[in-house]
């Protein structure tokens, strides 16, 4: 049993680790439990905290959109992976991508450094409301015994995902002669490498996808992806256009040799501060291996790819959090268990140590004896939240923050104001002064301190 004063964090991805560092900081005892190495999950490759399994990408970093606005408010709160993350910084035009080794490196060294959590490498199969305060963080690959006991615990059926891994080239094996160094729009430094297609070489892709083999599914597998990260053969039978309008759109990147746009691009993202791999944005997908080397060499620039890592598919599981979780993201009929990350029904990296920022700091609250507020609704965090809690169960999916889920401007302001980017930076002016009053209201006793 959990003592008084103590928190149980179950997860060692984004969400665990954050949650596990903001409560610890705001004085309170937490045991962090981790099943890697004693069991491996599908996707990852090490037992490190914080492995990014996916892209290395926590999105936009440009003044007034709404990732941006999320990592502000975090920042503001002293979001400690967040700090990571800065300090682990490749370039990646307007975006914050991070080196993945030093960045996982950083969240182990500044949990060791942390004498309030003691860390326990083993599976969690039990979920008992009588021993305390717990956050599951447990993350999209949840093991089958955790994710029976939670389907237990809820009363509700758990929802599940699909989720896909871009392929990773070694730098030194991209044709540097084919390609060029852009940013759309010219948006920040020029850190993507940009290979572009003629009408003829994207016509001939674009079959050679649509005809490649994809991996097998197995029996029990019901292959529901999500909308927001669909493999790229999946976006592509959506017609022949789709992926020219999506991942591979040439907007924005006109070739500096020809000054022309290209019909399609494909973007590669640098991998690490090595600057020795780089991935291809937008290119998760499901199929075999063998083809995916074979149709992605016929990308301009990559005829002689090494693939460090192929893409891959993975089940990703979540909660049907609006009728499980309150404001709070715990339990109703619970409410010393808290969820957070994916699990609770966020997508993305942000958005999942957010929500794990939060759990920690709420869990502390409350394990401390006190009744935690929770983040304004006017805020990105507190948006976030208001849409994983009070979406329609029927038709719930997991969701990235968008200026869709925040409050919008009064009706008056919104006629007043016709400029989208206006409306925007008013939006985000609004939630950056309802965050610093929330944080004002805690007090130095219940702040997540650096």
């Amino acid at each position: 049993m959990t003592a008084p004063g103590r928190i149980r964090v179950i997860g060692g991805g984004l969400a665990g680790p954050e949650a596990a560092l903001a409560a610890a900081r705001m004085g309170v005892e937490v045991e962090l439990f981790e099943m890697r190495p004693v069991r491996q999950t599908p996707a990852h490759q090490t037992a490190d905290f914080g492995e990014l399994v996916c892209s290395n990408s926590l999105k936009s970093e440009s003044e007034n959109t709404a990732p941006w606005l999320l990592k502000q408010e975090m920042r503001r709160a002293g979001s400690p992976l967040l700090a990571c993350a800065g300090a682990t910084a490749v370039p990646a035009g307007h975006a914050l991508a991070v080196d993945r080794a030093e960045f996982s490196r950083l969240i182990g060294e500044k949990i060791a450094a942390e004498p309030r959590i003691t860390v326990h490498r083993e599976e969690v199969t039990r979920l008992d409301p009588g021993e305390g305060v717990t956050i599951v963080a447990s993350g999209p690959l949840t093991s089958l015994a955790l994710s029976d006991e939670i389907a237990r615990l809820t009363g509700s059926e758990h929802l599940a995902f699909y989720d896909s891994i871009s392929p990773i080239v070694e730098a030194d094996s991209i044709n540097r002669e084919r390609v060029y160094l852009a940013a759309r729009y010219d948006k920040g430094s020029a850190d993507y490498i940009n290979c572009p297609m003629n009408q003829a070489e994207y016509e001939a892709f674009f079959d050679a996808l649509l005809a490649a083999e994809s991996v097998q599914a197995k029996e029990w597998e019901k292959l529901d992806y999500f909308e927001g990260c669909l493999p790229i053969e999946e976006l592509a039978r959506r017609g022949r256009d789709t992926l020219r309008f999506g991942p591979m759109k040439p907007v924005g990147l006109r070739d500096p040799r020809t000054g022309k746009l290209p019909w399609a691009v494909v973007q590669l993202r640098q991998e690490n501060l090595r600057a020795d791999s780089y991935n291809l944005v937008g290119f998760q997908n499901h199929l075999k291996y063998g083809e995916q080397a074979r149709i992605f060499r016929m990308i301009p620039g990559l005829e002689q790819a090494k693939f460090l890592r192929y893409g891959q598919i993975h089940r990703n599981t979540y909660i049907n959090a609006p009728r499980v979780l309150t404001p709070l993201l715990n339990m109703r009929e619970h409410p010393g268990i808290f969820f957070a990350g994916q699990i609770s029904g966020v997508e993305g990296y942000t958005e999942s140590i957010a929500t794990g920022m939060l759990a920690g700091i709420y869990a502390a609250v409350l394990a401390k004896g006190g009744m935690p507020e929770p983040v304004p609704r006017a805020t990105a965090l507190g948006s976030l939240v208001n849409y994983i809690t009070q979406a329609d169960p029927k038709r719930f999916q997991p969701a990235n923050i968008t200026f869709d889920l925040l409050e919008p401007l009064d009706d008056a302001t919104r006629k007043r104001v016709r400029d989208k980017r206006e409306r925007h930076r008013m939006q985000c002016e609004v939630a950056l002064a309802a965050m610093q009053k929330w944080l004002q209201r805690q007090g130095a006793g219940n702040r997540v301190r650096g």
